[in-house]
């Protein structure tokens, strides 16, 4: 949320009357988890919108989301950590929620995940090219974990403006580094992706999960 405003921590009620960034489906999100915590965006007045030009190919999300928010376009957005770490680090916003660690509704945690997908036919027809895929996620976690700094390399190749924070932020988050998908992340997916209507019935973990693949994690 925008500094300004002098949002605590945990404290929700500041979404209240306000304008908040997010891109649309990490919005769904971020509306039930409101709805989890008792603030209903329809009677509280809580405008849940992309940012300007945050959708273009290209695009970070969470940089043009701290742009809209540095111009007061938002009062707040909900994205990624990148943008979280630049608002903070210009002065022009505080951290209200951080679901990873704790904030929010627990069930939030398993709302998302960021995942690689691939359909059955390939996983059954080309089982090589999956474990590559698997094989390569996996020894990048661990790469990272041994030297962070290697986050940098890339960041000066996408983001070179950023890539000093890129690395800050792989070092925060490298307890969160994992390759696997739990059974209990399924199930809670489930249940958000019922309440929020994109699902009528429960996805059992064999068909969210390649199980094959699983030794390699």
């Amino acid at each position: 949320m925008r500094a300004d405003l002098g949002a605590r921590r945990g404290d929700l009620a500041v979404v209240k009357g306000k304008r908040i960034g997010a891109a649309p489906w990490v919005g769904m999100g971020l509306r039930h988890l409101l709805m989890q915590a008792g603030i209903d965006p329809a009677r509280d007045e809580v405008t849940i919108a992309p940012t300007p030009m945050s959708l273009e190919p290209r695009v970070n999300f969470g940089l043009m989301a701290v742009r809209a928010l540095e111009a007061g376009v938002v009062d707040g957005f909900w994205a990624n950590g990148m943008g979280a770490e630049i608002a903070v680090s210009r002065g022009v916003g505080t951290v209200v929620l951080d679901v990873r660690r704790g904030d929010g509704p627990e069930e939030a945690f398993n709302y998302t995940m960021p995942t690689v997908a691939a359909t059955d036919r390939l996983i059954t027809e080309r089982p090589e090219a999956a474990e590559a895929a698997v094989r390569a996620i996996v020894d990048a976690q661990n790469i990272l974990r041994t030297d962070a700094s290697r986050a940098r390399e890339v960041g000066q190749k996408l983001f070179p403006e950023e890539a000093d924070r890129i690395e800050a932020l792989i070092r925060q988050d490298l307890p969160f580094y994992r390759a696997e998908l739990t059974p209990e992340f399924v199930a809670g997916m489930n249940r958000f992706s019922q309440a929020i209507g994109i699902l009528d019935a429960d996805v059992p973990y064999a068909a969210v999960v390649a199980e094959r693949m699983r030794p390699l994690w």
